[in-house]
């Protein structure tokens, strides 16, 4: 585990737990507001391919990824998956509508992406689940 300074531990957090919350909600809206069945056809609409695969694994994973990140736990693990979530959403949906969200851009998939790619490299920080279980006092190889 790096050792951080007690600021970059709060950001680190900070930015680990927000972001997960967000990924959460997404994956909460796609299987309870939008349905896993919409989720397929707004997939399959916009292009996604095998939408009735890929769309109830993203929501999976943004679910069960963003409450990893809350809890920091496999979070190198969930947070590059995550990555690799909002970069497909980014290239296969959202770059051609432009940068902003309103309009159907990228600025949110950005961000995400940049924030999950953050996490992926600088681990989850001390106040988490893979600290508390995966010390250095415990496993060195985690360095």
């Amino acid at each position: 585990m790096n050792q951080f300074s007690p600021a970059a531990t709060t950001a680190v957090t900070v930015l680990r737990v927000l972001a997960g919350f967000v990924f959460a909600a997404h994956g909460w809206q796609k299987f309870s507001q939008f349905t896993i069945a919409g989720t397929q056809a707004s997939f399959a609409e916009m292009g996604v391919p095998a939408a009735i695969i890929v769309a109830p694994l993203v929501a999976t994973l943004e679910l069960a990824g963003g409450i990893a990140l809350i809890l920091g736990v496999l979070t190198r693990v969930f947070a590059a998956l995550l990555a690799v979530d909002m970069l497909g959403a980014l290239f296969l949906v959202h770059a051609p509508a432009g940068v902003f969200a309103a309009d159907g851009g990228y600025e949110l998939v950005l961000v995400l992406a940049a924030a999950a790619i953050a996490i992926a490299l600088f681990g989850p920080a001390k106040f988490s689940g893979d600290y508390a279980l995966f010390s250095r006092t415990r496993f060195k190889a985690l360095d």
